[in-house]
């Protein structure tokens, strides 16, 4: 596969996914419940992977307690002129400025539709590049009410360092009308199909500790269920002499660990588990799940790691999680966590 240029790989892997059938004896349980959701375990694939619901079974049967997919747009678009996306190998990193390539919204939804589900899915939905953010939002609710039924939750991301301006929906009164406008909505939603569909807000790294003071605040106001924190980063800590940092685009990888688990920390001190936080970034290993665990999270999502060690990854981080609990000597995840918790914050 590293033969072969980044997107070159990814399209070969998605061919090869559904041979892949032994994985499907391999379903890691550690159930968790979060924003209403019963999950398999609280290990989940991140948004970006599959971003046209192309290989939803194959991936489920890797053994994710659930799956994000997209980013999807309400129309289709190309993304970015190629290449754009790197693979940092020795340092086991990703850099990509995708651009929300996908066919779409309704072509999303009729791929979707022919495949077996046998997890939570997740439908990560953002804004056409050619939409200004003063129309963002109606951009946002079209999307919304597309996917609507079809998802277990859906994330709003507005955190892509790789759309222009994108990130500037993270703030201010952007934000504000944004949230507002898409909890109306959900509410709207929620009356006419009958059920209450979670909403989740996907935040950058790259944020001032007021600004993610001001999310926090603004996802509780207006009703949002979840966090996801976080999307990839434009900072290069760390890889001040590896050619291929230079690029442009946001990184992923051991590299944002930190960054990323410090933020959940913010969160969570200032939320103390009114909203959950999904935690993303960097997770390798049972150790760095537990890490963002510890740090606030009551689920995590991973990407990079599964490029750069292969599907098994999620059944030994769900391994490793049971583990803590039995050394810990609590009954439950949630036990062992809200011990760890109390030490830590």
């Amino acid at each position: 596969m590293f033969l072969l240029d980044a997107e070159s790989s990814h399209r070969l892997t998605f061919k090869l996914l559904p041979f892949y059938r032994r994985l499907a004896s391999r379903l890691p349980e550690l159930p968790v419940r979060i924003a209403g959701l019963d999950l398999r375990n609280p290990v989940g694939l991140a948004a970006g992977l599959d971003k046209n619901a192309e290989c939803v079974e194959p991936l489920s049967r890797i053994g994710f307690g659930f799956i994000e997919l997209g980013t999807v747009t309400p129309q289709t678009q190309e993304g970015n002129p190629v290449p754009r996306l790197f693979r940092l190998v020795r340092e086991r990193a990703l850099i990509n400025r995708m651009g929300f390539p996908n066919r779409g919204v309704q072509a999303f939804l009729d791929s979707l539709a022919r495949t077996r589900r046998t997890c939570a899915i997740g439908i990560n939905i953002g804004k056409n590049k050619d939409t200004p953010n003063e129309q963002a939002l109606d951009d946002y609710t079209a999307a919304l009410r597309a996917v609507y039924a079809h998802a277990d939750y859906v994330a709003i991301n507005i955190s892509s360092p790789n759309t222009p301006g994108l990130r500037a929906l993270q703030q201010g009164a952007n934000l504000e009308v944004l949230l507002d406008g898409l909890a109306n909505e959900r509410d709207a939603l929620a009356s006419s199909h009958g059920k209450r569909v979670p909403l989740a807000l996907k935040i950058a790294p790259d944020l001032y500790d007021a600004q993610l003071l001001e999310i926090a605040r603004l996802t509780e106001h207006y009703r949002f269920d979840m966090l996801i924190a976080t999307n990839t980063t434009l900072t290069r800590p760390g890889l001040d002499t590896v050619k291929l940092a230079e690029e442009t685009g946001g990184l992923s990888g051991p590299a944002l660990k930190a960054l990323s688990t410090s933020v959940i920390r913010k969160l969570y001190s200032a939320l103390q588990g009114r909203v959950p936080i999904i935690g993303v970034g960097g997770i390798e290993n049972a150790d760095d799940a537990w890490e963002k665990m510890v740090a606030g999270a009551d689920a995590v999502q991973l990407y990079t790691a599964l490029i750069y060690r292969g599907p098994a990854v999620v059944h030994d981080i769900v391994e490793g999680l049971k583990r803590r609990i039995a050394e810990s000597g609590d009954a439950t995840l949630a036990q062992a966590l809200a011990r760890a918790r109390a030490k830590y914050h």
